[in-house]
């Protein structure tokens, strides 16, 4: 049986943001990603290392980093429990933009996947919840 990849919090960001970076330049640069995460540019080879290591990027030292299927699945899959959960919480409960982005980050890498996909099939129910006026 497989192994199951545990990340850490810093690492699903460096492939949140890689995807980010793919999407609008088709590849992204260790500048990129450190101006990006606001880090110091060394600190970021390190990290590419450990990503390739594991099989979720390819990188070669100075040049581009792209994700590989097994690192694009797992950084859509962050990037998705990012964007419910900002949503959640800008729409539904009312935080500020601002903040419901900063507690959507912390709150997509420490909540399991059972929890998250209770919430985010609630979120549906209500939004399509004739009662509440959002729905058909």
């Amino acid at each position: 049986m497989a192994e199951k990849l545990t990340l850490s919090e810093s690492l699903e960001d460096y492939l949140e943001t890689i995807l980010e970076l793919q999407a609008t330049n088709t590849v992204a640069r260790s500048k990129d990603i450190a101006a990006k995460l606001d880090i110091k540019r060394g600190s970021v080879t390190g990290m590419l290392k450990k990503l390739a290591a594991n099989d979720l990027i390819n990188y070669e030292p100075y040049g581009y980093v792209t994700l590989t299927p097994k690192g694009e699945k797992i950084a859509k899959e962050i990037e998705k429990r990012h964007t419910i959960l900002k949503d959640f919480l800008f729409r539904m409960v009312g935080i500020a933009e601002k903040k419901a982005e900063a507690a959507a980050c912390h709150m997509e890498h420490a909540m399991d996947k059972t929890t998250f996909n209770k919430l985010a099939k609630f979120i549906k129910q209500v939004d399509t919840c004739p009662k509440c006026g959002k729905g058909k």
